[in-house]
């Protein structure tokens, strides 16, 4: 839905999916990051229990005890060896959450620190590992419980745009702080 309905013209948008398998994404996520060099990349995964839009403000790197869809687990149960424990966005996901909610959009909301160590988590903690913070992880309901595809989609594209312009602001600051 968020390809359809694509992002401001200042922003390529390059859509994945990311097979539910350990292996896969710690070779995936780091070519994508080679290839595509973003400025961010937002992750997006379907939580069968959630009931709102829920950003994740980290990922964590140990506790991985389920198997993917290949049957496998990793046997460190970790995704990077020797890497920290947990890994936060660069993306001040309050912020965020605030002012998407602000926009009257027919969708909820919410703030997590716990993506569920799974192959979200997983994911999204080797993509902060890889980007030294400039990842995202959003989990979405599953389709029609409650929201329409429609209805994610441009929760989707505003919370894109939001981190972007996050992103950027918090940028500006950083170069006038040296610049002085």
């Amino acid at each position: 839905e968020l390809e359809k309905l694509g992002l401001r013209d200042d922003v390529d948008l390059h859509v994945y999916e990311v097979p539910v398998e350990y292996q896969t994404v710690q070779r995936l996520i780091p070519a994508l990051w080679k290839k595509h060099s973003p400025q961010l990349v937002v992750h997006v995964g379907v939580s069968g229990m959630a009931t709102t839009v829920t950003l994740e403000k980290c990922g964590h790197n140990v506790g991985y005890k389920g198997l993917d869809n290949c049957r496998f687990c990793p046997g460190s149960q970790c995704c990077v060896e020797g890497g920290p424990e947990c890994i936060d966005s660069i993306i001040d996901m309050d912020t965020v959450c605030k002012r998407v909610s602000a926009l009257g959009l027919d969708v909820t909301l919410t703030i997590s620190k716990d993506a569920g160590r799974y192959l979200c988590d997983f994911t999204y903690y080797t993509s902060l590992y890889q980007s030294r913070g400039r990842s995202a992880f959003v989990h979405v309901p599953p389709l029609g419980k409650p929201y329409s595809a429609e209805q994610l989609g441009r929760a989707l594209q505003a919370i894109i745009e939001e981190m972007l312009d996050v992103l950027e602001h918090s940028e500006d600051k950083i170069n006038c702080q040296h610049e002085h």
